[in-house]
């Protein structure tokens, strides 16, 4: 059987188009002992897919002719490894591909959650990223103010709701009007930011004029810059990621003033990733799966059709056109 991958053809040196990629197709792969062959049912999209490209992170660097890098729900076909049967649910570095083979012992076997893409979306990377990152970094105190950048985004949109779930004053920063006003009027923001209508750190300092306790950052940059200059004394930052630096020429400076603001305002920033918390994974789980089931929680996703359609949907991802978790469903 043809096994269809989207191949990163050349890496870019600018912005990221879809003629970077190539569609190519190869022969289904088989398992050998201890391994399974997976196959690929929702593709996670992150911006963390670009960074991938410019260098070595928490993962080995892409090089151009690779199969895309990519995480995804996928399903159990054929197994030679004794934890897994076929029709068994796992998360998987697949790559951007329709059939992958992987050694068993790294993989779990999902809970039976449905629907199925949530799995993807609120209780995989983006709804624990968001739960660890704002209550196990940022540590917010009822009453406090919190800020999130990318905040109609798939972390942001869920830090900013489990925030005021845990009685603090959320305000959300993204682009455009439309976002904004969804960000209040349907996830229950106190007061959303524009940062495309104007200048940043006179809008977020009237929207906290109080200043900022607990900042989630997940774009870095201009922004970050502006909401450091409001934080409080003894704030906190929880460090996610920084998309405005992935895609395109990097900034010609860092945040100025830096290593002063951090020493007078006693300031405490921490960057982590989901697995830094693997040992609460059940515990997060177990208090995300209530939320959603009571209706406190809502849980916004962005399907794209095809795995053809994986290029373009990261494109637009990066280019802020999504609400809510986006993913390409292969299969």
């Amino acid at each position: 059987m043809a096994n269809r991958q989207i191949v990163l053809d050349q890496l870019p040196q600018g912005k990221l188009t879809p003629e970077h990629f190539r569609l190519t197709e190869g022969e289904r792969p088989s398992p050998a002992d201890g391994e399974v062959l997976l196959r690929t049912r929702y593709i996670s999209l992150d911006a963390a897919n670009r960074a991938w490209m410019q260098g070595a992170t928490y993962r080995a660097a892409l090089a151009a002719g690779d199969v895309m890098a990519g995480g995804s729900v996928a399903e159990v076909v054929e197994s030679k490894s004794p934890n897994l049967a076929p029709g068994d649910m796992v998360f998987a570095d697949t790559g951007w591909q329709d059939y992958a083979v992987l050694p068993g012992k790294r993989l779990h076997k999902l809970p039976d959650f449905k629907p199925v893409t949530h799995l993807i979306s609120v209780y995989g990377v983006a709804g624990l990223t968001a739960y660890f990152g704002l209550l196990e970094c940022g540590k917010p105190q009822p009453g406090e103010t919190v800020v999130v950048s990318a905040a109609a985004g798939s972390v942001g949109s869920l830090v900013g709701q489990i925030a005021k779930l845990k009685g603090c004053k959320v305000v959300g920063i993204a682009g455009g009007a439309d976002k904004c006003a969804w960000l209040i009027d349907e996830l229950g923001f106190d007061a959303a930011v524009d940062y495309k209508a104007g200048d940043v750190r006179r809008a977020i300092r009237a929207a906290c004029p109080d200043g900022i306790d607990v900042y989630f950052d997940n774009v870095g940059g201009d922004i970050f810059e502006a909401c450091l200059f409001n934080m409080k004394n003894f704030g906190r930052i929880a460090c996610c990621g920084a998309v405005s630096q992935y895609d395109g020429t990097a900034p010609p400076h860092g945040p100025r003033g830096v290593p002063g603001l951090i020493v007078t305002k006693r300031l405490n920033l921490r960057g982590f990733i989901v697995s830094d918390f693997d040992d609460k994974r059940d515990e997060a789980l177990a208090e995300l799966k209530s939320w959603v089931e009571t209706g406190k929680l809502k849980v916004l996703e962005d399907v794209i059709e095809g795995l053809e359609n994986a290029p373009a949907a990261l494109v637009g991802l990066l280019a802020g056109e999504n609400r809510g978790k986006r993913m390409v469903k292969v299969s």
